[in-house]
């Protein structure tokens, strides 16, 4: 027998006079609530209510158990109270995970926003270019790019992260602007090494055609920043996410290459431990994030 349920049962019991109208409280019938206090009292050896045709009363005995069972009821509830309350609200420490690059250029800013809007929040960052276990490393919640696997994580979709393919001016001057996809074949390809497929570059045509096009180039590495670095100072074409490469087409350091093509694009999704029973803070922070990854984000 549950005996926290137990004590309930009998402060409902003395408290409205009626086997009756407890159970109607508890949604159970009067037997059950019956057999609930006499279980109690054959547990203790003592009789706690009296009995007869005009309701019940309490015993000696029967009192004293009663003030101890309000008191521990009450106390049952506030702590359910203070738990609830404190879950359904954003405070606390919330534990963030990303990649690198996203992270220190799309993350941290919209966290700082979070932050200042959430003053009871305080936020713990990690920084990871591989996926890690979420209850392993203690992650609230992590911002992933790609298609996720399935499994028992919780996830919301948050939109879309979409490639571009840049070089610098002074190398398509020296070097010549493809006019073709195939024409990549001939040309330095700077390679995001992080990238399944990395060295084969897959697109769509104007027309809608699929193409993909082997590269090969001087440099590879898994750090997007030192790609586009690298594509910067005129030593290749290179493919990247376009908030990377943002900044620098604005700036004219870069420019877009075989715009009219379509690239592949990357879904971005908030994931965390359990998709039941989220805590404020995460529930609050995935709501924030959602809506902030529309048509020309990366520009913002």
């Amino acid at each position: 027998m549950d005996r926290l349920l137990a004590m309930e049962i009998f402060v409902r019991v003395v408290e409205t006079g009626s086997f009756s109208k407890a159970a109607r409280e508890f949604n159970t019938t009067q037997p059950t609530v019956t057999k609930q206090v006499a279980a109690t009292e054959s547990r203790l050896k003592v009789r706690l209510l009296n009995r007869n045709t005009r309701g019940v009363s309490l015993t000696e005995a029967g009192s004293l158990y009663y003030d101890k069972c309000k008191t521990i009821v009450r106390e049952a509830e506030e702590a359910e109270h203070i738990v609830r309350g404190r879950e359904s609200q954003a405070q606390g420490l919330l534990r963030i995970g990303t990649s690198v690059a996203f992270g220190r250029r799309v993350v941290v800013p919209l966290a700082l926003e979070y932050m200042a809007r959430h003053p009871q929040v305080q936020v713990d960052l990690s920084f990871e270019d591989r996926y890690v276990d979420l209850i392993a490393q203690g992650i609230d919640v992590a911002v992933r790019m790609g298609k996720l696997a399935d499994s028992s994580l919780g996830a919301r979709f948050l939109g879309m992260n979409p490639w571009v393919m840049v070089a610098a001016p002074a190398y398509l001057k020296k070097h010549g602007t493809p006019k073709r996809a195939q024409d990549l074949s001939a040309h330095v390809a700077l390679i995001y090494s992080s990238v399944v497929g990395d060295d084969v570059w897959r697109m769509h045509t104007p027309k809608g055609e699929p193409v993909t096009v082997p590269v090969t180039g001087r440099m590879r590495s898994n750090n997007v920043s030192a790609v586009l670095a690298a594509a910067r100072e005129g030593l290749g074409i290179a493919l990247m996410p376009r908030y990377v490469a943002s900044d620098s087409l604005a700036g004219g350091k870069v420019v877009e290459v075989l715009p009219g093509h379509a690239l592949p694009e990357q879904e971005i999704h908030a994931v965390f431990p359990s998709p039941k029973l989220l805590p404020g803070k995460v529930s609050s922070f995935v709501a924030f994030l959602q809506g902030r990854f529309e048509e020309g984000w990366w520009e913002r």
